[in-house]
């Protein structure tokens, strides 16, 4: 019990026959601060599953998921945004579930508030029905002198799973001669209609800062995984296993051009991708090291060791679309050009954003 626990304490038992009240507010300011974290961590909990429900994004895998971004970034046609997701696809991802979470919440509907209103409806209800339930027990307990403490230990363990009031906090009050349980009873409910009004108004004002554990950390954790990305062209392996065994690997290789790696000896960026070139004669080597032949890139070590790049040649139409779109700034990004053997392809050309959306299919 702190310092002011016990004057509280001595407060309550010097009162005679203002105790209950003074009990009563004691135990509501114990209460008060646990039934605020439950709403929070409740209404966190409520909007991600909500939002499973209504968005596509959060509906699925997160090869799902990729494609929403993907979509999203196509809209935007931002070259930050591209760059930001090529280069930290895993913050980025989180980043736009952030997003989507606080457009949801925050986009003038009152939302975030009508969803802590009702978390707080449903732990206000838990609480009345803990004290009804803590008095009925105990009103009749003749051979019990120790009501309050009874009381008090029946109240803790009824609301055990709605929110975190330890017994142990209410120590400071369990010896306090409290006769008139009924009146405790009622005047505990006149007190906690007016704890939650006093919140309801209070969450009037929320925004997303309340959370401890936001609502897009919960959504986010649907779609962990591992983030390592491919050493050639920065595709993200599409294992669902963090820290899994095995080789990485994934479905769809990129232009090695995104991650800026060029033919030796030139500054031409290379359009090709890795899955096609470990088919090829073609050699590769760190800046000034030694070469290594693509059909042998594992000899490199790590992380190229790490990989299994299975042969294909085919690439996804998005990315020779964004190519296309962001030429100049990949060329300014890298200090390169898209010249001699890494020349753009006319049929690359051609293709129009809706084209290379379409490939990627629905959501």
């Amino acid at each position: 019990m702190d310092l002011e626990d016990f004057f509280k304490s001595f407060q309550i038992s010097c009162q005679g026959s203002t105790s209950i009240t003074t009990f009563v507010v004691f135990l509501c300011d114990k209460i008060a601060p646990a039934l605020r974290q439950a709403v929070y961590e409740r209404t966190a909990k409520a909007i991600a599953e909500d939002m499973q429900g209504k968005f596509p994004d959060f509906q699925g895998s997160r090869a799902n998921l990729e494609v929403c971004i993907l979509r999203y970034l196509a809209e935007q046609e931002n070259f930050e945004y591209f760059k930001e997701y090529l280069t930290y696809p895993k913050q980025f991802s989180q980043s736009y579930i952030e997003k989507e979470v606080k457009s949801y919440c925050l986009d003038g509907s009152r939302r975030l508030e009508k969803f802590l209103d009702s978390s707080l409806d449903f732990l206000y209800r838990n609480i009345l029905s803990a004290v009804s339930s803590s008095t009925q027990i105990v009103k009749d307990r003749i051979d019990r002198e120790d009501k309050i403490s009874l009381w008090l230990d029946e109240f803790c363990r009824e609301l055990t799973e709605a929110m975190n009031l330890p017994r142990s906090d209410l120590k400071g009050i369990e010896h306090q001669e409290v006769s008139d349980i009924e009146f405790l009873n009622n005047v505990m409910a006149n007190a906690l209609a007016d704890l939650r009004d006093s919140l309801r108004k209070e969450f009037a004002d929320a925004d997303m800062s309340v959370f401890s554990r936001q609502p897009h950390t919960i959504l986010a954790e649907q779609f962990s995984g591992c983030w390592e990305q491919c050493p050639f062209c920065g595709a993200v392996c599409t294992n669902t296993i963090p820290n899994h065994d095995g080789d990485h690997r994934l479905v769809f290789h990129r232009p090695d051009s995104l991650t800026g790696w060029s033919w030796d000896g030139t500054d031409h960026l290379s359009i090709e991708i890795c899955s096609n070139l470990i088919q090829s004669d073609c050699r590769f080597r760190f800046p000034g090291g030694e070469w290594f032949p693509y059909k042998r890139y594992r000899d490199a070590g790590p992380p190229y060791s790490t990989w299994n790049i299975l042969p294909d040649s085919s690439m996804q139409a998005y990315w020779k679309w964004f190519v296309c779109r962001f030429r100049t700034e990949l060329e300014d990004l890298y200090s390169l050009k898209f010249q001699g053997r890494g020349e753009i392809p006319a049929s690359w050309q051609a293709i129009t954003k809706q084209q290379a959306l379409s490939e990627l299919g629905s959501p």
